[in-house]
């Protein structure tokens, strides 16, 4: 989830401004793990392309160096001290370390699909490569999936909002991608949450017996 503290009117004027750049270094800090409303600035730029400001091609492809570049930091970031920071940020919202590893074990089981398609869903898009690297994901592995999913979740954002913005506006597109996202997270909390604290409950009470 991006922390929305910049209004659309001023990413659409930065993006004027500095064109490209905004495209590229929004979607790369947030995919390194920083919660910045980068999908936000991609649709804008694809927005502005679709009005003739911006070069869809330019806009296209600042989004997936970003992205790319944004999640291999994250990867590494992840890799060497995620794990150790993982379980204090745990401690202190009194989640035990059994937890945690079983949710990384379950993660990592998963973890070429959500490096993938991650990037759909809110908050995984910033934490997707991260927990790749805390998990330990073959890098070879973790730059296809992520060269992969960067490709189709930028081509599909910035087409989106490169024809959406002909009939609608910034705002509506915006808002029903978020939406979207948001579906999307509660469905991946379900799918993957709910047998995680199923396997951790059943390990509990044969313990105790």
């Amino acid at each position: 989830m991006s922390l929305e503290f910049i209004s659309l009117d001023t990413l659409q004027e930065l993006a004027r401004v500095y064109g490209y750049w905004v495209v590229f270094i929004g979607i790369a800090l947030e995919n390194t793990g920083i919660p910045l409303p980068g999908e936000t600035i991609v649709i804008v730029g694809g927005f502005l392309a679709g009005s003739g400001e911006l070069n869809y091609w330019l806009v296209l492809s600042s989004a997936i160096a970003g992205a790319v570049l944004g999640d291999n930091f994250g990867y590494w970031v992840g890799r060497v001290g995620g794990w150790q920071f993982l379980v204090k940020i745990g401690s202190i919202f009194r989640i035990q370390e059994q937890q945690l590893e079983l949710a990384k074990d379950r993660y990592s089981r998963n973890a070429a699909q959500a490096v993938f398609w991650g990037r759909f869903v809110t908050i995984l898009r910033i934490f997707a490569g991260p927990l790749a690297g805390i998990t330990k994901m073959p890098y070879k592995q973790f730059l296809l999936c992520n060269l992969g999913g960067a490709a189709v979740w930028s081509t599909a954002i910035v087409t989106l909002a490169y024809f959406l913005g002909r009939i609608v506006t910034l705002e509506e597109i915006v808002s029903w991608v978020a939406q979207l996202g948001i579906a999307a997270l509660v469905i991946v909390a379900i799918v993957l949450l709910a047998p995680t604290i199923w396997e951790y409950t059943h390990k509990k009470i044969l313990s105790k017996d």
